[in-house]
């Protein structure tokens, strides 16, 4: 099963199993990281902000105009910032390092 890393906001990292077809946001609830999803992931708000880390952004698919969108809503934006609900998990992504950001 693939794996990746979250990196909490005080900076101590959290490696799960990450389910191949689960988002982003669903493995951070089904490992009780703290990011939040309040549309449940219908990609209606950017509460599942998270920062992807430099090294992984050119995997990922690139994000669409909605998701482009919402992402104009989040604070602390980044230049590889993404929706959690967004980001598919693969074989490919194992090791992911995907971090919160430190306020919103």
């Amino acid at each position: 099963m693939p794996r990746m890393v979250f990196v909490e906001r005080d900076g101590s990292r959290h490696e799960v199993e990450a389910q191949a077809g689960l988002s982003v946001l669903e493995i951070a609830h089904e490992h009780n990281i703290d990011l939040e999803g309040a549309c449940e992931g219908s990609l209606a708000c950017a509460t599942c902000h998270v920062i992807v880390d430099p090294a992984w952004a050119d995997k990922l698919t690139s994000p669409t105009d909605d998701e482009e969108d919402m992402l104009d809503l989040a604070f602390g934006l980044e230049k590889t910032s993404r929706l959690g609900c967004q980001i598919i998990m693969t074989d490919e992504l194992d090791g992911l390092v995907v971090h919160l950001p430190k306020a919103g």
